[in-house]
């Protein structure tokens, strides 16, 4: 498409069905809009040469098309008598489908409520051409509704310009909300986007915009790119897909969208029905008055490159594991997960919806914005139900309700001795029902849940050791009711080594929480495993050996920056390590104890 737009003629190019005789067929092309469609001994005279009659794609030939068609932004002029009184009106809450601007522009639609993707703070969606323009820039303020419909700006200011793209990607930029309640459902439309989607051929859309109303349409051409002359920036490309007239729907004056409407979000419509999936986020229309089109940025590109959601990150993990997660009061008193020691660990902490603890079934953690994983883990256990599922089939992956470069994936762990090695024992989490236990064993293979280990850690007696802690428990102590809570995590130190531009860390700790049969009193265990120096060569595999320690409580605490729960931030108390009958003393304060098998474990 770059290619063909360095003609002033072509005004776009995308895929569309061939037009004849100013009849669609269902033959698939390549379809080319141009400003105007002369004889081919004419197109000298405009500077343009002859668009091929078909395109060999990995050898097939596909023909193309070429229609007379241009394209300009929707937001240049406001035509009055068409829009409804209370779309240019200052409201409370603002809702989409109203009017919105920068106060230097005309105005434009609000498309929608978005959420940023990392906290879930709430921002208006519309087109950088409505919210910023040439004379903008980030940080403006923003006014509801546009200067064009009411110009006492002081009034109508509702928050800054926050983000912005005009690109191939879109035209498109958010505003946060300062002074005003915000509402997801889109005016008349009474749905409010949650998904996005892919438009296809043939699709049918509405939209709810601030000029025209609610209008329809149907998805005409895809993975169009056409050239747009922005005032004051010039000649811009932007990918989209254009829109023609729904004939089950006609729009009261023939216009889907007029100017004013740039920013509204298309709709999917299936059989009748409005969805709640945004395919598109208008911004051009025809220039011409016939036939009606209308051009918008594909949803999920606009969402990507602004870094949102569709929906708040807490509703889509609350909608995911619903209430689980791990349970602080599974032992009968409540042992709560960890807490930041310090601010800078505080703010290092990832939120999602404002919170940083992140549930899955059975087990919850909080990640590390800097390194990219897991703090510290926390999951239950219940020996008493424990399931033997298969790992055959299930894929390590990225959390999708967290943002992908939140996650450290499996770019660190390709081609290299380094083993994807959970946090939260993928053994230790299935229990509970059948479904729950799949579930369970499913979301152990998150990369939240995932930190690098050298594949000798896991060929080594250490390895035993490591894993083997609860089990030994069970082993060895009359535990109550068969339950422990556990929890774990990496240490980070600022001399981690840094391979493939991650730091990888040396050293875990895990902490064990149990009560023995007629003792209602919590007892815990803290271990650490040092990885020292066992990561340096990672491709030269010089492999020194690494530890397994008892340690005190308080001394990991001061090694990760969190308060553990102990002492006076639980009724639980450092557990003596004793056989049935045998009392054996406690390590002294400050010390550690190094274990090499598992029988010293306890």
């Amino acid at each position: 498409a770059p290619h063909f737009l360095k003609q002033e003629n072509i005004t776009s190019v995308g895929i569309g069905y061939k037009i004849k005789d100013g009849q669609r067929t269902e033959t698939l092309s390549i379809q080319f809009t141009v400003g105007h469609k002369v004889a081919p001994e004419a197109l000298e005279g405009i500077g343009a040469v002859e668009i091929p009659k078909s395109f060999s794609i990995d050898g097939v030939e596909v023909s193309t098309d070429v229609i007379p068609r241009s394209y300009d932004l929707s937001a240049k002029e406001v035509k009055l008598e068409v829009m409804p009184q209370q779309r240019k009106a200052a409201l409370n809450p603002i809702v989409p489908g109203i009017s919105v601007g920068h106060p230097k522009l005309s105005a434009g639609t609000v498309g929608g409520v978005a959420y940023d993707a990392m906290n879930g703070e709430p921002f208006i969606l519309s087109n950088w051409h409505v919210l910023q323009g040439a004379a903008g820039k980030i940080g403006d303020a923003i006014v509801q509704p546009g200067s064009h419909d009411d110009n006492r700006v002081s009034r109508n200011i509702v928050g800054k310009l926050a983000r912005s793209h005009l690109g191939v990607a879109g035209d498109c930029a958010i505003t946060s909300i300062d002074n005003r309640q915000l509402a997801p459902e889109i005016f008349d439309l009474n749905v409010s986007v949650s998904r996005l989607g892919e438009p296809d051929l043939g699709d049918r859309v509405v939209k709810s915009g601030r000029t025209t109303n609610v209008t329809y349409g149907i998805v005409q051409r895809i993975h169009v790119t056409t050239r747009i002359d922005y005032e004051g920036v010039g000649s811009k490309e932007i990918g989209c897909f254009e829109i023609g007239p729904d004939p089950a729907n006609p729009a009261p004056n023939g216009e889907i969208s007029m100017g004013g409407d740039s920013g509204a979000a298309w709709l999917f419509v299936d059989q009748e029905t409005t969805t709640d999936m945004m395919l598109g986020l208008h911004f051009a229309g025809e220039t011409e008055d016939e036939p009606e089109n209308a051009l918008a940025c594909y949803a999920a590109s606009v969402f990507e490159k602004l870094n949102i959601s569709a929906k708040q990150p807490l509703e889509m993990v609350q909608e995911e594991v619903a209430g689980l997660g791990y349970a602080a009061t599974f032992l009968g008193e409540a042992i709560a997960v960890p807490q930041a020691a310090t601010d800078s660990v505080q703010d290092d902490l990832l939120e999602i919806g404002g919170l940083t603890v992140i549930p899955y079934m059975h087990f919850s953690l909080a990640m590390s914005r800097s390194r990219r994983f897991a703090r510290w883990v926390a999951w239950n256990v219940d020996g008493g139900s424990l399931q033997r599922l298969s790992r055959s089939g299930i894929k390590f992956k990225k959390d999708p309700k967290l943002p992908a470069d939140a996650q450290v994936g499996d770019e660190l762990y390709r081609d290299n001795p380094l083993d994807r090695g959970h946090l939260a024992r993928r053994a230790d989490l299935l229990w509970g029902t059948e479904a729950e236990a799949r579930k369970a064993n499913t979301d152990s293979f998150f990369f939240t849940n995932i930190t690098p280990q050298h594949e000798a850690f896991n060929q080594s007696g250490a390895s035993g050791i490591w894993g083997a802690l609860e089990d030994a428990i069970f082993a060895d102590v009359d535990v109550a009711d068969l339950r422990v809570a556990v929890m774990g995590g990496p240490i980070f130190a600022e001399s981690d080594p840094i391979y493939r531009g991650t730091q990888l860390p040396k050293q875990f700790w895990k902490t064990i929480y149990f009560r023995e049969v007629g003792d209602s009193t919590v007892q815990v265990k803290g271990y650490v495993l040092t990885q020292a120096d066992l990561l340096n060569n990672l491709e030269a595999l010089e492999l020194p050996d690494f530890s397994v320690y008892e340690v005190p409580i308080a001394n990991i605490g001061q090694m990760t920056g969190l308060l553990l729960p102990i002492g006076s931030e639980a009724p639980v108390r450092a557990a003596g390590r004793r056989r049935r009958g045998q009392a054996i003393a406690t390590p002294e304060s400050g010390k550690a104890r190094r274990i090499t098998s598992v029988d010293k474990i306890l």
